[in-house]
């Protein structure tokens, strides 16, 4: 697939209307959550070389929504992820969904991971920093969200983008990071991973992770443990001792839904808690 340059880009972003087709077919207890009592759906995001698509959910009445963001998956904003949106606003939050990929390529459209993975290689932690950047101000000047109560949350790809972003920005009041990834090689676009900024993180993150994971082994989750003990950020990692990766990904026979139940008890606990 070729990079979408930036008309391209302005003009053709859009969001998944359905599931990623990499991860079909999809489990037959997939979680649907209605729109009932909301305001949802695609609303775009002005960044600073155009706009980007987003998926946003949020109480249709009232004002001053604590803010979560919702990072994806490397499969994109698809059908998952913009549930787990309408989930926060049922919650009384507004949640919001960036498209983060975008410029380099639709990867909803896309059957097979080895197509996605360029792609999002090819994605820079500078460019998904800013787009947050970008997201939490049109959240706070366009959608009746919060700034002082702002939380954010991510699934795999989208874990270790939650360690970084508050790294990043000391404003946000609290993270929950599923099963991102911990340590990696520094390449010019991904200059630093989670381990890297762990021991001065201020921000307080929830790591949950899965003890069968085969692609984050469990002694770079003890790395990461370790690193934070220097931080004051009073962060925490559990890990759930069968769970695999994408434990709580409900339309994949990943899914296992005691700990998915359990994380997302332990995420609303940690939110709260900590005044999102």
């Amino acid at each position: 697939m070729q990079e979408i340059t930036r008309r391209k880009f302005i003009a053709t972003a859009s969001l998944a209307t359905g599931f990623a087709l990499a991860v079909q077919p999809i489990s037959a207890g997939v979680i649907t959550t209605d729109a009932k009592g909301l305001v949802a759906g695609a609303v775009k995001i002005p960044v600073k070389d155009g706009e980007i698509p987003a998926y946003r959910a949020a109480p249709a009445t009232g004002k001053n929504f604590p803010i979560v963001l919702v990072i994806q998956e490397i499969f994109g904003v698809h059908e998952h992820i913009q549930d787990i949106t309408r989930r926060f606003a049922k919650l009384g939050y507004l949640a919001i969904a960036p498209e983060l990929f975008i410029r380099q390529g639709d990867v909803t459209k896309l059957s097979n991971i080895d197509q996605i993975r360029p792609i999002v290689a090819k994605v820079p932690d500078a460019q998904v920093l800013s787009d947050l950047d970008a997201t939490v101000n049109w959240a706070v000047k366009s959608a009746k969200g919060n700034a002082d109560k702002l939380g954010i949350t991510g699934f795999c790809w989208g874990g270790r983008i939650v360690w970084l972003y508050a790294a990043h920005n000391p404003k946000v009041k609290a993270g929950v990071a599923w099963y991102g990834r911990l340590v990696g090689d520094a390449t010019e676009l991904q200059p630093k991973y989670p381990i890297d900024i762990a021991s001065k993180l201020t921000v307080p993150i929830l790591g949950l992770y899965g003890g069968k994971d085969t692609g984050i082994t469990l002694d770079t989750v003890e790395q990461m443990r370790d690193r934070l003990k220097f931080s004051s950020s009073k962060s925490e990692i559990i890990v759930y001792p069968d769970a695999p990766h994408a434990f709580f990904a409900d339309y994949r026979p990943s899914y296992r839904e005691k700990d998915a139940k359990d994380g997302w008890k332990r995420l609303l606990a940690w939110f709260k808690q900590n005044g999102v």
